[in-house]
């Protein structure tokens, strides 16, 4: 039987990635997917939204966008075209990396140019992206678990802080902002994420934080603190309006730091890449990961033109994926169809406005924990017992808390670098990769060559001892 492009057969059947399903089970399993990760596709907008002077109505367009392009980002991935796309069961949406910059973005920028210049700079860091994919994935050995778990980390911790202000109300100025009633619900919905997670099983449990900001929300009703004015004004069915914030603007400052973010966001997919390719029977090779990081990268360069974000991949639905056992990638390719129907549909994306803040900090809180947990889950495994891998990352970190343990450090310098320096993800991030070339390469390779000119012997034979750093030490 021949395969159709894009598809590998084995034997007489096609593999299982390409199989596709009865039609209810694929509508099903599509629906999972998207659960899964629907939380955390609309967590985003809704911390730049508001940092940029949004309304809640304009942050409920920004919600249905980010739902629009992330079931775009899914299909390329998917189904793909030509060199791009991984061909898995890959689930891309908004990426968590790029918010701490945007939201920096938003506060050195007046309201009605913030979204504009975001825009500007994910255009261009996808575009950049897209043609650096090929020679990207050779780069691997470049961006070991030293670097990919100091980032992840510094991404969970550096939303946590949003979590905590959402718990108090959202807004300093408000009277009732950290009152017993905010924190009390926030502290509610928390116990009540926990507890489902611990009890649910299956699919109950993989959309355990939806179902606790639904708990939370209900409960907030008769607490008086659930406002039903947005569902008013939304309408029905609805088209995200290409540049509906304006046209896009090009802020060099800002391009660099998204710039970063798109590094940081092709590491992360690269590593979910491989991770995903062992679970499905597929290992991910070189050619996998160019097509997959091409699809990455456009989905990241065609989102703003339709008001959405930096696109990279979901690791909790790799998890389902795993736990499941369902690994067409046409399951995934009917769960990007999905979101963009609901991204058609602004009542949807508004409906979800409805969870007061306080209860979406409570969640927030197990939401980004569990970014920065992912993150120590990568660091055990980058051997911080060897070189200097245990400096790199404190080094790393303790830069990348600056911003978030004293906000006004930076005050002093020029405005254009504190796009970048005020986003502990994006120094953390330059801070681990430096380190790693300076500790783990380049003194790997001067060690080498001057093993090799000094003829070092061990009993007459020519050493063949790796150098402390390389890649038999475990860090490449």
């Amino acid at each position: 039987m021949a395969a159709t492009p894009g598809q590998h057969v084995e034997g007489d059947r096609k593999h299982p990635v390409d199989e596709t399903l009865p039609p209810f089970k694929m509508f099903t399993s599509g629906l999972q997917h998207v659960a899964a990760m629907y939380a955390g596709v609309v967590a985003p907008p809704m911390i730049v939204g508001p940092a940029c002077g949004l309304s809640a109505t304009e942050t409920a367009f920004l919600m249905g966008a980010s739902l629009f392009t992330a079931g775009i980002a899914t299909l390329l991935q998917t189904l793909g075209f030509w060199k791009v796309g991984a061909k898995l069961p890959f689930v891309n949406g908004v990426s968590f990396a790029g918010v701490t910059p945007m939201v920096a973005i938003g506060k050195a920028q007046s309201p009605g140019n913030a979204l504009p210049i975001i825009f500007g700079a994910v255009i261009v860091a996808g575009v950049l992206g897209f043609f650096v994919a090929p020679y990207f994935s050779k780069l691997v050995r470049f961006f070991p678990p030293v670097v990919t778990g100091t980032v992840i980390t510094l991404i969970g911790v550096s939303l946590l802080p949003v979590a905590f202000n959402w718990s108090q109300g959202g807004n300093a100025a408000a009277p009732d902002y950290g009152s017993l009633t905010n924190i009390g619900m926030a502290a509610l919905t928390f116990v009540i994420v926990l507890v489902l997670r611990r009890t649910l099983r299956g699919f109950l449990q993989q959309i355990s934080i939806l179902l606790g900001l639904i708990a939370g929300t209900l409960i907030a009703i008769p607490v008086g603190i659930t406002d039903f004015s947005v569902l008013a004004k939304a309408d029905v069915v609805g088209f995200p309006t290409p540049f509906h914030f304006g046209a896009p603007q090009f802020d060099i400052a800002a391009i660099v730091s998204m710039c970063i973010v798109m590094l940081v966001c092709m590491t992360e997919s690269t590593a979910d890449m491989l991770a995903l390719g062992k679970i499905v029977g597929r290992p991910a090779d070189e050619r996998t990961i160019a097509g997959g990081l091409r699809a990455d990268t456009l989905g990241t360069a065609v989102s703003p033109l339709f008001n959405g974000f930096a696109c990279s991949a979901f690791a909790q639905n790799i998890g389902l994926v795993a736990m499941t056992k369902v690994r067409s990638r046409f399951v995934v390719a009917t769960g990007g169809l999905i979101l963009i129907v609901l991204g058609l549909c602004p009542i949807a994306a508004s409906v979800i406005s409805l969870v007061p803040l306080p209860v979406l900090g409570g969640a927030g809180i197990v939401l980004f924990g569990s970014v920065a947990a992912s993150g120590i889950q990568t660091l055990s495994t980058a051997a911080l017992e060897k070189g200097e891998n245990a400096l790199i990352v404190a080094a790393a970190v303790g830069i990348g808390l600056i911003p978030i343990a004293a906000p006004d450090f930076y005050h002093n310098f020029p405005k254009d670098l504190l796009v970048v320096l005020d986003s502990g993800i994006s120094t953390g991030c330059l801070v681990a990769i430096v380190l790693n070339l300076l500790f783990n390469h380049l003194r790997a390779g001067r060690e080498g060559e001057r093993e090799a000119s000094a003829g070092l012997l061990e009993d007459g034979i020519p050493s063949q001892r790796p150098a402390e750093g390389s890649s038999a030490a475990g860090v490449h």
